[in-house]
């Protein structure tokens, strides 16, 4: 039973994470458009992130190792352990990548808004950053699915 609630929760919680970042693009691309409300839409990315997607994130990794304790499975097998490592790759990405980055893009966009050069060159690296970290997350979502053997 309480591996059904933890199950439950876990995949709630993968629905509420990657669906609140798959909409971090539109929501730039929006506020690039009317460049007025760039500085407000990357600030609704921030605050999603900070207080939706990534507590989410980190609730997905406790409750996947519940599950794991729960079910008597090993942390080392192959996809769980992948899956561990590729998660706090994307911790690493998000902590020293995606957010410093945002923050800067912030900055630009209230400084010279989308069309400035420093704007431009902070928006793709956040973007970079971000169909980087959503391959992760995609990699781990079919880990999950499909609990490949991939070695042993």
């Amino acid at each position: 039973m309480l591996f059904d609630v933890l199950k439950w929760f876990h995949i709630v919680l993968a629905i509420t994470a990657v669906g609140a970042t798959a909409t971090y693009a539109v929501w730039i691309q929006r506020g690039t458009i009317d460049k007025g409300a760039l500085p407000f839409s990357l600030r609704g990315v921030q605050f999603i992130d900070s207080k939706i997607a990534n507590p989410s994130f980190v609730l997905i990794l406790l409750t996947g190792i519940g599950m794991v304790l729960t079910a008597d499975m090993a942390l080392d097998t192959p996809w769980i352990l992948l899956s561990i490592i590729l998660w706090f790759v994307g911790l690493l990405l998000g902590i020293f990548g995606y957010t410093p980055t945002l923050r800067r893009q912030i900055v630009e966009a209230e400084k010279g808004g989308p069309d400035s050069e420093d704007y431009k060159a902070v928006a793709w690296r956040g973007m970079v950053l971000g169909i980087v970290m959503g391959v992760i997350v995609l990699f781990i979502i079919y880990l999950m699915v499909f609990k490949p053997a991939l070695w042993g």
